[in-house]
């Protein structure tokens, strides 16, 4: 959602820190706070990606597991 607003104070800005929590910091601070929010983002969404790699290599693993048999069960009908 977009809200236009004016800032009477520009030297310090409130943030959403989570779970309805607000905290007021100046610009340097918020800008800190941000950079560090978007790297612990970044580093969790690697792991994610790597972990859905890793659990898509296993499943296609068991799916050819489960052909072979099936296609051994099939010959020896």
């Amino acid at each position: 959602m977009y809200v236009p607003g004016r800032l009477h104070e520009t030297d310090k800005v409130m943030i959403d820190v989570g779970t309805g929590y607000y905290v007021e910091k100046d610009i340097e601070m918020a800008k800190d706070y941000f950079q560090r929010k978007i790297k612990f983002v970044t580093e969790q969404m690697e792991k994610i990606q790597y972990l859905g790699l890793e659990k898509s290599k296993i499943r296609d693993a068991i799916v050819e597991i489960a052909e072979m048999k099936l296609a051994a069960q099939q010959q020896q009908s």
